[in-house]
């Protein structure tokens, strides 16, 4: 199955550019994966917060496929550690379907028509992060992960 990781609009920081990068690559060596960048609202000005999530959650709904497993990173789902995170990995992994997708939401959160979609819901924290930053978060949780299903030595325990 092809993870993507998806995420509205781009990232500022060069560090966490770099970061993510780093990440994204090494996870190629893994399985077959993509960072997917939605872009921003472009009339976002002067909408509603509840306006501007709905928008970004119509364009996201365009791209998914019936087939596609989403996965919102939402601060309600649940947590993990590393371990039990490389589990449930696992087990989205073997689930029939062509493609997983995690989801990062732009600075409002997410559509209720999200919500509804939506698989399952992982939280990373019980502490609010950018969504820029969470990026970096996630990608390298996601290395994490497969690097403890195949027993390599990059997760200490």
């Amino acid at each position: 199955m092809k993870v993507e990781f998806w995420v509205i609009g781009k990232t500022n920081e060069s560090y966490l550019k770099q970061g993510t990068e780093l990440y994204v690559k090494r996870l190629s060596h893994y399985l077959p994966f993509q960072m997917v960048v939605i872009p921003d609202v472009k009339t976002s000005k002067g909408m509603k917060p509840i306006q501007l999530k709905n928008k970004e959650g119509e364009a996201i709904l365009q791209k998914l496929k019936s087939e596609d497993l989403l996965i919102l990173l939402d601060e309600r789902g649940k947590s993990f550690d590393s371990v039990a995170f490389a589990k449930y990995l696992d087990q989205l992994l073997m689930r029939p379907g062509r493609r997983l997708i995690f989801l990062v939401g732009g600075a409002f959160g997410f559509s209720e028509a999200l919500y509804q979609r939506a698989q399952g819901k992982l939280s990373l924290s019980e502490m609010t992060f950018s969504h820029q930053m969470i990026r970096l978060f996630f990608v390298e949780q996601l290395y994490r992960a497969m690097t403890i299903l195949r027993n390599e030595p990059y997760h200490n325990t």
